[in-house]
């Protein structure tokens, strides 16, 4: 979510855009946005895929992951690790990440340099090598990754079980990221070389660049480097119906490594492309007012009364498909997990028969704003954003006039939404526990 202000000296009326982005389509099928920002001689070029770990096949978690990290092994005109260190040698910086829901590739560089790192992204994109002697060893940085994230960690762990027992392990929104480890071990060439095949073709794919480039320079080095990788069939998403009731209702974890326990408690959710869309602005709203630190419901009710040492909610709309409304408590030593969970179903059950008050409603609408002005300011936060939503089937509406449709939020419609979503039944529960607990 972003803010009601543009990074600048100036603050901008709530029913302007925020970025002002400009959006055209090549004749293959690539969708190009700039975001022009004067304020630095620097860009930052984002190539979005429609495409993220939703999209791994059946017992193949964690493809699209993997082939995210052979996107760096090489191209024809690009030998294996040379595009990172010739990024960094101009004195920019490069990365990539996968979600649930889309596969990016970005460089930050100085404007100058926008040519450079456009050639070299439009090579892979076009013609990706992932020469089959390295797959091995990326394999195993994987595997570590996986191993230092999450099973090094007995929250980690707990979270992702979580996340498997609201959704089921071979759902799309139950596999991790990362992969399970049986399945990244099973990963073949063929299974990147396919999926690279069917998703990052120019018609799946969105590219964002801000800073300081103009419309016509971008239109000519987009058409000159991206124009020239060919269209291609391709495939969009095609995922199977989410579930609507949780896997499990509840799920216990005992752990001897875990330092203190936390209670976790989700429920499945419409988001902006999903469900009751008109659910999912109040939505945020709600996580906000219930879990935002001190003056949220969950503070006043579970921390400031000794119960907990922390707690909170949290809920995402801008998702492809369903999604998860989470509230979750860290209780204080030596309190016993029946009553926090008591006293946080509790809270939620005067909220759902009560509604929320106006003055929370204002409060939060008036924080949600005020907050995204750090977000703002950083360079990466329009292509982010604007790459975020397009890739999902979502209009830059979405982003651009955020603050106008955040200040429309409504009392009732944040009512509405609780009851629609956190009033049901179908949640899932889970606890982990010291093993002493």
């Amino acid at each position: 979510p972003v803010g009601a202000f543009v990074p600048g000296p100036r603050r901008e009326r709530a029913d302007r855009p925020l970025f002002g982005a400009k959006q055209w389509q090549l004749p293959n099928g690539l969708r190009v946005v700039l975001a022009e920002n004067r304020r630095a001689p620097v860009v930052a070029q984002y190539l979005f895929y429609a495409a993220g770990g939703a999209e791994d096949p059946a017992g193949r978690s964690g493809v699209a992951h993997f082939l995210e990290h052979m996107m760096f092994k090489g191209s024809p005109n690009v030998a294996s690790g040379e595009f990172s260190r010739r990024v960094a040698r101009e004195g920019g910086n490069d990365n990539a990440f996968t979600s649930r829901d889309v596969t990016a590739y970005f460089q930050q560089v100085e404007a100058s340099r926008l040519p450079l790192v456009m050639q070299m992204e439009a090579d892979r994109f076009g013609a990706a090598l992932f020469p089959a002697d390295q797959l091995e060893s990326e394999r195993n940085v994987i595997l570590e990754e996986r191993r230092q994230r999450t099973d090094s960690s007995a929250r980690s762990r707990f979270q992702e079980a979580f996340r498997a027992a609201l959704w089921g392990p071979q759902t799309w929104p139950g596999r991790p990221i990362i992969g399970w480890e049986a399945e990244i071990r099973a990963i073949t060439r063929d299974d990147l070389v396919g999926f690279y095949d069917r998703f990052y073709a120019p018609h799946n794919a969105t590219l964002v660049v801000s800073g300081a480039v103009d419309e016509a320079t971008l239109r000519a080095l987009a058409e000159e480097h991206y124009g020239r990788v060919p269209a291609r069939p391709g495939a969009a998403r095609d995922r199977a119906r989410a579930p609507s009731v949780p896997h499990e209702p509840r799920l216990v974890t005992r752990e001897p490594t875990a330092r203190e326990a936390l209670l976790i408690r989700a429920w499945i959710a419409p988001s902006l492309t999903a469900g009751e869309a008109r659910h999912a602005l109040p939505l945020e709203v709600l996580a906000h007012l219930l879990g935002s630190g001190q003056g949220s419901r969950l503070h006043a009710a579970l921390v400031e009364t000794g119960l907990a040492v922390s707690a909170g909610a949290s809920y995402d709309g801008e998702a492809a498909g369903a999604t998860e409304f989470t509230v979750y408590a860290v209780p204080r030593r030596g309190v016993e997990p029946d009553r926090l969970e008591a006293a946080l179903q509790a809270t939620i059950a005067t909220l759902l028969q009560d509604g929320p008050t106006e003055a929370e409603v204002a409060r939060s609408r008036r924080q949600l704003s005020s907050g995204a002005l750090l977000a703002l300011d950083g360079f990466g936060a329009a292509p982010r954003m604007l790459g975020g939503v397009l890739a999902i089937g979502l209009s830059a509406d979405v982003v651009e006039f955020w603050p106008a449709r955040l200040r429309a939020v409504t009392q009732a419609q944040v009512t509405e939404a609780a009851r629609a979503v956190l009033g049901t039944a179908t949640a899932t529960t889970g606890w982990l526990l010291p093993e002493a607990a």
